[in-house]
């Protein structure tokens, strides 16, 4: 998988949010740092096709994303920063088996398939459970293998870990290592990055630093903390 983004601008409400941004990004782990409304998020949504730029061009895999979404759901997931705001059916089977049938599986062979990747993680009891009754990062795991289920090339992961108590976000940390998927992960907790083959620090909808890890998040870190020391804090 390789996502090329050309000169692409974005404005929203009148002020950019990008202005001629190009990148390829096409290493297997890839993280994006950056204080709040430096764009991290929004270019997740590029990604992912649910926003497109204003111009420029991006592809994922030489697809256009944002035009053609049935081809964008198979080679893009996106996992949400708040699963509330990605969750929509009462249960796990249903939850996990929408969106196979969206890609033309008929119901009885996504409910298979749903039952078979709830059986491989050892959460076959999941299965006509409530998704109400799941705590944060069970509901957290719920949305990975929801999107993992479709089987993208491509994962982009909004702050995974936000909410999560240590034990849990350790555990959620764990699987992703283990995805055989292109991971890009947009996060405000630097030390989740270490071992990343690239790291991506935006500011502003500008790349202020894209390198290895350890220097990135070296300079990053040093950044934040020269204003944390001129603000006071």
């Amino acid at each position: 998988m390789a996502a090329e983004l050309h000169d692409v601008a974005l404005m929203r409400e009148g002020r950019p949010v990008f202005a001629g941004l190009s990148l390829r990004l096409d290493e297997r782990r890839i993280g994006l740092v950056g204080r709040n409304g430096s764009g991290k998020s929004t270019l997740l949504r590029l990604l992912a096709g649910l926003q497109a730029p204003d111009s420029g061009t991006l592809r994922v895999a030489g697809l256009d994303v944002a035009r053609d979404r049935r081809a964008a759901i198979r080679a893009v997931g996106i996992l949400f920063q708040n699963p509330d705001h990605q969750i929509i059916f009462p249960t796990v089977e249903e939850e996990l088996a929408f969106g196979l049938e969206q890609l033309g599986q008929p119901r009885a062979d996504a409910r298979a398939a749903v039952a078979a990747l709830l059986a491989a993680q050892g959460l076959g009891g999941w299965l006509a459970r409530s998704t109400a009754s799941l705590s944060q990062g069970q509901r957290q795991l719920l949305c990975l293998l929801a999107v993992l289920a479709m089987q993208p090339g491509l994962l982009l992961l909004d702050e995974p870990y936000t909410g999560l108590d240590l034990p849990t976000a350790l555990r959620l940390q764990r699987r992703l290592a283990a995805l055989d998927q292109q991971v890009i992960l947009a996060t405000h907790q630097p030390e989740t990055l270490a071992g990343f083959d690239r790291v991506i620090w935006l500011e502003a909808g500008q790349v202020a630093m894209d390198g290895a890890a350890g220097p990135v998040l070296a300079a990053y870190r040093a950044e934040m903390e020269r204003l944390a020391g001129e603000a006071g804090c």
